[in-house]
């Protein structure tokens, strides 16, 4: 593919004030900082297991509370992956993985249709994994798949570390998004679509 496969995208509301730029043909370089520590340590997994180059400038409200920020830096990245994937021809478009982290084990399974879904079957036993609201990890999956054309299943089968729950869905998300990102040489260009567009 010669086509370069980046985008940057900035969004800025009376809320939040973000930049957000991908290279899908990257190595997992990530250069995060949304001001929330562990939302950063897990969009450097989204990154690193991608194999997505991500750089993230987040300045939101933090002072009511962080609902704002890991919602709209979904929206963005979104945005930005979608942009990037330009007519989504020649992509694999499905991908899925399984991800243990000791005792827990998550599933997640990804389609690049341009028809946005999320399903999620997540719980917490805890209200916050540091600082951030255990909530708030839905909130950011179904900003992400809303707004990068996603059709998104995440489904943690088994676990009881809050922490391993919600790395696992960011791992196995990533996982899955780079099997479905990747080109695939079969399609000749094309897309991977009976209907001949996606």
């Amino acid at each position: 593919m010669t086509q370069t496969r980046t985008a940057t995208i900035t969004r800025t509301t009376k809320e939040t004030d973000i930049s957000v730029t991908v290279d899908l043909d990257g190595t997992g370089k990530s250069d995060i900082d949304t001001g929330i520590g562990f939302f950063d340590h897990m969009l450097d997994s989204l990154s690193r297991h991608s194999a997505i180059d991500l750089t993230v400038r987040c300045k939101g409200d933090l002072h009511i509370d962080m609902h704002h920020s890991v919602e709209d830096t979904g929206i963005v990245i979104g945005q930005a992956i979608l942009k990037a994937l330009g007519d989504f021809a020649g992509i694999t478009r499905f991908g899925h993985a399984y991800i243990p982290m000791d005792e827990t084990l998550t599933r997640a399974s990804l389609d690049l249709c341009k028809r946005p879904y999320l399903i999620w079957k997540v719980g917490f036993s805890r209200d916050k994994i540091g600082e951030m609201d255990t909530e708030l990890f839905k909130e950011f999956f179904h900003a992400l798949a809303g707004n990068g054309g996603m059709c998104l299943h995440v489904e943690n089968l088994y676990g009881e570390n809050c922490h391993h729950i919600a790395e696992s869905c960011f791992k196995a998300t990533a996982r899955a998004l780079r099997a479905a990102i990747a080109v695939d040489p079969k399609l000749g260009g094309k897309p991977a679509s009976t209907k001949g567009s996606l």
